[in-house]
């Protein structure tokens, strides 16, 4: 009788065991941070006609979590120089940019860094895209880290 208390006992406890909430810690993977220099590349479809029209620039972007972000370079006609602050979601790979100087009416004469972008970063290339919400347009973007 002793015998099947202490085996029936041991069982107990082996099952209840498996009912314990565990505590795991999610691993945080660290987003882009640092400077940033390479090719802006915009792509036009035209929905009437089918061409595409591709348009490009070097620039240089400043990424650091505790002051924003800052586009530099070639932004004389294509791609506006902007800053602004930033939000990494590492768990679906995208970045979500604030630029500050993003005009509050009408449309603005050159592109911005602004709004949802998806990335790809491997701890020296930083990749992002974003896609116009008609589809006609793609912003692409292929980055070096070259500094802190």
């Amino acid at each position: 009788m002793k015998r099947i208390l202490l085996y029936s006992s041991l069982i107990f406890v082996a099952l209840a065991s498996g009912c314990v909430p565990t505590t795991v810690s999610p691993v945080v993977a660290a987003g882009p941070e640092g400077t940033f220099t390479g090719q802006f590349m915009y792509f036009h479809l035209h929905s009437k006609t089918g061409v595409v029209d591709t348009t490009k620039a070097n620039i240089q972007l400043q990424m650091e979590q505790s002051t924003g972000f800052k586009v530099t370079g070639d932004t004389a006609t294509v791609h506006a120089g902007s800053f602004g602050s930033y939000i990494v979601n590492t768990a679906y790979n995208n970045i979500d940019f604030l630029d500050n100087t993003y005009p509050t009416t009408g449309t603005p004469t050159k592109l911005h860094l602004n709004g949802v972008y998806a990335y790809s970063y491997d701890g020296t290339i930083l990749k992002m895209v974003a896609y116009s919400p008609f589809d006609t347009l793609t912003y692409f973007y292929t980055l070096k880290r070259t500094g802190n």
